[in-house]
């Protein structure tokens, strides 16, 4: 049982109806009794709590002559097949965008964990020690000492220690000018 249907309003129907509705006030229009104001106020608020129930838009309509207008718009049945179509299309969106969503926080994660791993690599270049040549006449040095340790009161018994690591470090400086040069 499909029988839904919708009830449309136009504004120039709205229009014509306010139009008939003036010139029916216009000639039926009575004269007001002067009454004080304040007597007249309180009159209309005792009138008001002697018809309960009935709301302020109800009394003004009536008073008009005129029932009150319904809203323009009055959706019967199921909604219509265009509200679906939108919801559908709002929520494929929705989807997508969750998908994409997705999509970017992997390649955030991706690209975090290449920042770190690159971070590391350069700190460690960085902090790392470069290859250093080992001192040259390292063992004729320790011998010399050595020698000073074992003959602290006599010297002289090291010279041929000492002549050995003097050779040493003049071939050593020789090969470092030249290369050098």
């Amino acid at each position: 049982m499909d029988d839904s249907f919708t009830i449309q309003i136009s504004s120039n129907l709205v229009s014509r109806l306010v139009a008939d509705g003036d010139k029916v006030k216009k000639k039926t229009k009575k004269p007001k009794q002067k009454t004080p104001r304040g007597h007249d106020q309180s009159q209309r608020k005792e009138h008001q709590k002697q018809t309960p129930g009935v709301s302020e838009t109800q009394r003004g309509a009536g008073a008009a002559g005129w029932p009150r207008q319904p809203p323009l718009f009055l959706p019967v049945g199921p909604p219509p097949k265009v509200a679906n179509a939108e919801l559908d299309a709002i929520q494929s969106t929705l989807k997508e965008s969750e998908r994409v969503v997705e999509r970017l926080q992997k390649q955030e994660e991706n690209m975090v964990q290449e920042v770190t791993q690159r971070a590391k690599e350069l700190h460690d270049k960085e902090f790392k020690l470069p290859y250093q040549k080992p001192m040259p006449c390292l063992a004729e040095k320790d011998a010399c000492l050595e020698c000073y340790k074992e003959n602290a009161k006599d010297p002289l018994k090291c010279a041929n220690v000492v002549k050995a690591f003097v050779e040493c470090a003049r071939i050593e400086r020789q090969q470092v000018s030249s290369a050098h040069d």
